[in-house]
């Protein structure tokens, strides 16, 4: 899965045009967002194959700032603080969390700025996850 940042214009039916670009290539958007900070709207949507949506997009004139991978997490969602305590995880390990949405699996999906320390975090998570000490 690959997270593609997207530059849109903030007017009405800069989202239509994504989308339609998207949907003439048959491309599915599988979870993210859009946000207007300060009369820009960015977007952050995941990918099953970024380089295929990163085409369809450039190609329909819209521009893709990048394309990264993604940490995928499931927190327990009947316990209140899950998110609070695996981001205090990341931070503990120097892991900066750049982009946080969910997906439409409802599982967690983080852009962070150092993968490597990144996935052991999110590894160690799961195995303790898994074992009911979460």
């Amino acid at each position: 899965m690959k997270d593609l940042s997207i530059a849109l214009d903030n007017r009405p039916g800069s989202l239509a045009a994504m989308g339609d670009a998207l949907g003439r290539d048959g491309i599915s958007i599988e979870g993210g967002g859009v946000w207007v900070v300060n009369g820009q709207a960015g977007a952050h949507f995941l990918f099953e194959d970024g380089a295929h949506a990163r085409s369809a997009l450039e190609a329909a004139g819209i521009k893709v700032l990048d394309e990264r991978d993604v940490l995928i997490q499931r927190l327990n969602q009947t316990e209140p603080g899950q998110l609070g305590k695996l981001a205090l995880q990341m931070a503990q390990a120097g892991v900066n969390i750049e982009v946080l949405y969910s997906d439409h699996n409802h599982q967690l999906i983080l852009v962070v700025d150092d993968m490597k320390r990144g996935r052991a975090v999110s590894e160690a998570w799961t195995r303790a996850q898994a074992e009911g000490s979460r």
